[in-house]
């Protein structure tokens, strides 16, 4: 490990197989505290190459307990680590596209950087995370999605929870969460905190048999917040939009911000979800799901919108969630 840091220490770029060998050693719990917490640290200075994030992905993946859902499913997973603490856009988004129709398998964790990541929200709302194959599937054959506790599938992670969480910032393990959902979805909608970041995730992503779109706005938040111009890449290229491109007015960030505890996170969701958020809240959940069901159908952009803003404020995605949680 000594000499894998000195080579990225002096800003060299791992091959696949070091980079491969250095998140074993990790995963193994072989590596000490200080070590591991160097390791992450380069990768908030640098951006992290192609091959090195393929890597790994591909150590995780080959790690983590694999879960059979039976069919192709979505998942829509942010990076986290924008810093805006934004309310939970990802999870209210995966739920209402599932009102929808679309199968969504959405891979999450708690909050790293942020106030509340989105199982901290589900988990205060009364959701149960679970392991066992048998009720997941349950789930998204009666309510068209389940989601996955990040720990409960990655244990090669527990060795390296504690230093992410005494570091209090984003990390490359932010980077890995959107590509290491265990039950390999065949479509994904991915948010991203910075742009290099999308083109590699773009890179990535192209050199595998997956329908995606990977967004981006370019004030730095990890979602479509409407607040800027956005950033779309997917399996078709990519392309520039604006709020105006959906028929919406450019909003101001305050009116993104989420709750000051996870208490105040999750009122935040439940009022949005039942279709009572406030008209900025409503468009960013409706401009994210047009694009998440885009990435599984050939719907139009009105199309996609009309369905996502019905579902919205009729409250049927907030009554599968209740279904869900019940």
């Amino acid at each position: 490990m000594k000499e894998i840091l000195r080579k990225l220490y002096r800003q060299e770029t791992l091959s696949t197989e070091e980079a491969g060998y250095a998140l074993d050693l990790i995963s193994e719990d072989k590596v000490h505290p200080a070590q591991m917490a160097s390791f992450i640290t380069v990768y908030l200075l640098r951006a992290i190459s192609v091959s090195e994030l393929d890597a790994f992905v591909n150590v995780l993946m080959k790690k983590c307990i694999p879960v059979d859902l039976g069919r192709s499913a979505l998942d829509v997973c942010g990076t986290g680590g924008d810093e805006k603490n934004t309310f939970n856009i990802s999870t209210i988004t995966a739920l209402l596209a599932a009102s929808c129709g679309v199968s969504v398998a959405k891979h999450g964790n708690y909050g790293v950087s942020s106030i509340s990541g989105s199982s901290n929200v589900l988990e205060h709302c009364g959701y149960r995370f679970s392991s066992d194959v048998t009720v997941l599937k349950q789930q998204i054959e009666s309510e068209n999605i389940c989601f996955l506790h990040a720990p409960l599938f990655h244990p090669a992670l527990k060795h390296v929870a504690q230093v992410r969480k005494e570091l209090g910032v984003r990390t490359f393990f932010n980077m890995l969460g959107p590509l290491v959902n265990p039950a390999r979805p065949a479509h994904r909608m991915v948010g991203v905190y910075q742009l290099d970041l999308a083109r590699t995730y773009h890179y990535l992503l192209q050199q595998r048999a997956e329908k995606y779109h990977i967004v981006h706005s370019y004030d730095g938040y990890d979602e479509i917040s409407l607040t800027s111009d956005f950033k779309v890449f997917s399996h078709h290229g990519e392309k520039h939009f604006s709020a105006e491109s959906f028929g919406f007015s450019k909003l101001k960030a305050e009116a993104m911000v989420g709750g000051k505890t996870i208490a105040e996170s999750a009122d935040i969701f439940k009022q949005i979800l039942s279709g009572n958020g406030t008209d900025p809240q409503n468009a960013v959940v409706i401009v994210n799901t047009v694009f998440a069901l885009q990435t599984v159908s050939d719907l139009s952009t009105t199309e996609a919108l009309e369905l996502a803003k019905d579902r919205l404020l009729s409250g049927s995605a907030f009554q599968l969630f209740n279904r869900l949680i019940s």
